[in-house]
């Protein structure tokens, strides 16, 4: 996949990426437990059924995904999946939430996920993230893998 690091498809063990990895070696750190891409989430894409596999949905019930590279068609999906799962906490964790949307453009990761109501954070997935309490999935939302 495109925009993991300098390395097209490079797999850091069971992670595509070394974010994801110090993510979930942060998160086991903080006394969390770590479920990489354990889940997959139904979600229609017009004219098609297609599944989303968060990269980790921690304990209390936020969904995490990190990118270094957040690309259109990733936007395009997680607005198609907050309009049909608008009850569930969708994060980011960018490796640099600063950095621009395409080459020339004014908006970055961060004016994106703020337009579009989604928390957001740089590098790590923060501890009070992990504090928070929890929020209820409806049964059948995620399936487990």
């Amino acid at each position: 996949m495109a925009g993991y690091g300098g390395a097209r498809n490079a797999r850091v063990g069971i992670y595509r990426s070394s974010l994801e990895q110090r993510n979930a070696a942060h998160v086991e750190k903080l006394g969390g437990v770590a479920e990489f891409e354990a889940y997959k989430l139904p979600y229609v894409v017009p004219e098609r059924i297609a599944t989303y596999n968060p990269d980790f949905v921690l304990g209390n019930g936020i969904i995490v995904e990190t990118k270094g590279i957040f690309e259109t068609a990733d936007r395009q999906k997680q607005l198609l999946i907050q309009a049909q799962y608008p009850m569930l906490d969708i994060r980011f964790v960018f490796s640099s939430s600063k950095s621009k949307l395409y080459t020339g453009s004014k908006t970055t990761y961060a004016d994106w996920c703020t337009k579009h109501g989604f928390k957001f954070a740089d590098k790590l997935i923060p501890a009070s993230w992990l504090k928070e309490p929890r929020k209820e999935i409806p049964k059948g939302t995620l399936i487990k893998k």
